[in-house]
């Protein structure tokens, strides 16, 4: 038994000398396993050389050239609480900056009805502003601030050419949370959108990009950063706070409707409605359309003219009597009009969406169907403040 005890000693003396007289011996190399073992992540690798994607780089380099023009718009309407008396309730928005002076462009639902209105930078200086020009039909607004010394801007791009598909960027402050950059594609266009107030936005840009409240009147840039759109609008789920978030349909005004109404702000100082004159029309087609004597393809019947408007005076026709169709009076008798500026007619709302490509001054061709034949009439559009 000793024997053995003392056999087992010399061994582990024996292996203790032979590691430490190892010239190679490290005691590093012993505990490696355990050091390696102990590593909480891994170290970064770079997949394809170094640097971003050109796809990142792309969009890095788009929103460092307009961040700076983006800004964030704070506006403070006047209201009454249940007992009358007036409260300030403050609404925020994005817009951007299109040239060096300070003038600025955005949405009209941003500023509208507001007593005052402020502009803040991404620097965080603020300046008041003044209303331009607006344009409730197609909700654009034009502001002005003075800050004393050349400002970073946008370059404007053209929506016509826009593709389904293509990648776009949407800046502005979502939440109040300045700065934020979100990325999609051009999801259709020319989308309509009706309006709590009975109105339509018509030939919209859709797109997945991100837009939720505050985004209002941000810029939509295509991948050469030039702005083809306004960030106008969504569809979207209940937020805590009651506000609409993002579903990924989001809608922005293309950016040649901008440029028109920039143009004439340019050209005559302020931006007008064009007036027509034709109040009420009924869309009748088919079966009504027969019983009324008119052609079966229909059209829109002339219900109601304001007198001395342009429609009156290039002579477009009123009802002549009444008649009770079902539980609806029509009046019949005044014209039919079935192709607008050569378009045929085709909806209810037919009127509205041709007088939203129109401007003062315009002229607008009707083809008609009066005492059993087809004319053409033209009108030239007159002209009535835009009220914000």
């Amino acid at each position: 038994m000793r024997l053995r005890s003392l056999v087992g000693t010399l061994l582990i003396v024996a292996g203790f000398w032979f590691l430490i007289e190892r010239s190679d011996w490290n005691l590093r190399r012993v505990l490696m396993p355990l050091a390696t073992s102990t590593h909480l992540w891994a170290d970064p690798v770079t997949a394809h050389g170094e640097g971003y994607l050109p796809d990142e780089q792309n969009n890095i380099d788009i929103y460092k050239a307009n961040r700076m023009a983006t800004v964030n718009i704070t506006s403070v309407v006047y209201q009454r609480d249940i007992f009358f008396q007036v409260f300030p309730a403050q609404g925020t928005g994005s817009g951007f900056i299109i040239n060096d002076g300070g003038e600025i462009v955005t949405n009209n639902h941003v500023i509208s009805g507001s007593r005052n209105i402020t502009v803040s930078l991404l620097d965080h200086k603020q300046y008041p502003a003044r209303v331009v020009g607006y344009d409730p039909r197609n909700d654009l607004a034009v502001l002005q601030i003075e800050a004393g010394r050349r400002l970073p801007y946008v370059h404007l791009g053209d929506s016509d050419t826009i593709q389904v598909g293509q990648k776009v960027l949407a800046i502005g402050n979502p939440f109040n949370l300045e700065g934020t950059l979100t990325t999609g594609v051009v999801s259709s266009v020319g989308r309509a959108l009706d309006r709590e107030d009975g109105t339509r936005l018509e030939g919209l840009i859709q797109t997945d990009a991100a837009i939720n409240p505050g985004n209002s009147g941000g810029p939509l840039l295509d991948s050469h950063g030039n702005v083809i759109g306004i960030n106008t609008a969504i569809y979207g789920s209940q937020t805590s706070s009651g506000e609409a978030g993002s579903i990924g349909i989001g809608f922005a005004m293309p950016i040649n409707r901008v440029k028109t109404m920039l143009e004439e702000l340019r050209t005559t100082g302020h931006i007008s409605l064009p007036v027509l004159g034709i109040t009420r029309v009924l869309f009748v087609r088919g079966d009504l359309a027969v019983a009324l004597r008119l052609p079966e393809t229909g059209g829109l019947l002339i219900q109601d003219i304001d007198e001395g408007s342009p429609a009156d005076e290039a002579g477009l026709r009123r009802p002549q009597r009444f008649v009770i169709a079902g539980m609806t009076e029509i009046g019949v008798g005044g014209d039919l009009i079935v192709a607008i500026d050569g378009k045929p007619v085709e909806s209810q709302d037919a009127l509205r969406r041709a007088l939203n490509n129109k401007r003062a001054g315009d002229e607008m061709q009707f083809t008609i169907f009066r005492d059993n034949r087809t004319m053409k009439v033209n009108v030239k559009l007159g002209s009535a403040p835009a009220r914000i």
